[in-house]
């Protein structure tokens, strides 16, 4: 197993104690686990820094010594579940790539100014990162989801779901994704970069044909262009959050609700979950906070409805969870959505 990388030095500076950089201490081999967990700590394009870099180790860390057994399922993780090796490689080009990616920002925010050939080189070495991350995880997903293992990803910020989802939709034909975010995450960011965290939707239909549809839920912060694209377009279904809540207050069922957004769906899912779906207390930390969203219940009513209605999940991502020295809240939640998710995904496998 790779070493745990900067995170002690560039986040929490103190001891972190556990087994080698495994989730939840499960020293099992992807080899004889039905879940490989594949880590992404990549985070160039976030809009309030680039702490989601260091949320696989993050994870882990909070990840440790928590309890195996789903008691509501009467299912266990232990021994199903596995580490894959971490590519610290890609943290390191996020490191190095997000600052660029911060003076391009800024430098495109000008609108009077020449765009140097400086400038443009460095666009093209951020958009060279984005695609070696997504060939590094697509492989990744590639390998174990070809010898019939679920996926779980754990990000990173949003943008590495592409890989993921693009080695996933190989391997079953029309895949649902199952797209729950506070943003829609539907921008034209190609305008200067190729990939970003916030075109990771558009990127996924526009870009992998293996994708029969996404159904977006949880959206409170979306803008015109973004409206405008996704109504010209019949793959994407789209639940706005406040559209949902007026539904409650008149009396409408989460269950029901629910069920409208599964029944959207193709037989095979892949749920990408972005943390800021949730409400602010659950992801405090995380990189574009929005008030509204759903509680940790909630989102896992929605998530195991899929499993209820005989659909097939067969992998995930979780993005933007940001840890912090003071306030590790955020990995708590992280770590105990990817337990959750992972027995969701196996009790379709028991």
């Amino acid at each position: 197993m790779a070493t745990r990388g900067n995170f002690l030095k560039n986040i929490l500076a103190e001891e972190i104690v556990g087994d080698g950089g495994c989730y939840f201490g499960a020293t099992t081999s992807p080899s004889d686990a039905d879940v490989v967990i594949v880590s992404a700590p990549w985070s160039v394009t976030s809009d309030f820094g680039r702490g989601a870099t260091y949320t696989p180790d993050a994870i882990i860390d909070s990840s440790l010594g928590k309890e195996l057994y789903d008691a509501p399922t009467g299912l266990s993780i232990e021994g199903r579940i596995a580490t894959a090796e971490i590519d610290y490689n890609i943290q390191e080009s996020s490191e190095m790539l997000g600052r660029d990616a911060e003076r391009i920002v800024r430098y495109h925010s000008d609108r009077e100014s020449r765009v140097s050939d400086y400038i443009l080189r460095k666009i093209e070495n951020v958009n060279e990162g984005f695609a070696e991350m997504h060939l590094s995880i697509y492989k990744q997903v590639k390998q174990w989801a070809e010898l019939g293992k679920r996926i779980a990803v754990v990000g990173g910020d949003h943008s590495v779901a592409f890989g993921a989802v693009k080695a996933l939709a190989e391997v079953n034909e029309g895949l649902g994704v199952l797209f729950v975010d506070a943003h829609a995450d539907y921008s034209q960011d190609e305008e200067i970069f190729n990939y970003s965290h916030r075109s990771i939707a558009r990127n996924i239909i526009e870009k992998i044909d293996g994708v029969a549809k996404m159904v977006q839920v949880g959206v409170r912060d979306v803008d015109r262009a973004e409206v405008e694209a996704l109504a010209a377009c019949d793959k994407v279904e789209l639940f706005y959050a406040e559209s949902l809540a007026a539904r409650r207050f008149e009396g409408c069922s989460w269950g029901d609700i629910c069920r409208e957004v599964v029944d959207k769906l193709p037989q095979k899912v892949y749920i990408s979950f972005d943390v800021d779906a949730l409400k602010i207390e659950f992801c405090n930390n995380t990189n574009a906070p929005t008030p509204g969203g759903m509680t940790f219940d909630e989102a896992l009513y929605l998530v195991n409805m899929v499993v209820v209605s005989g659909r097939e999940i067969v992998g995930f991502d979780i993005s933007e969870v940001v840890s912090s020295i003071n306030d590790k809240m955020d990995a708590i939640v992280g770590a105990r959505l990817l337990a959750k998710l992972s027995v969701a995904m196996l009790r379709n496998n028991k």
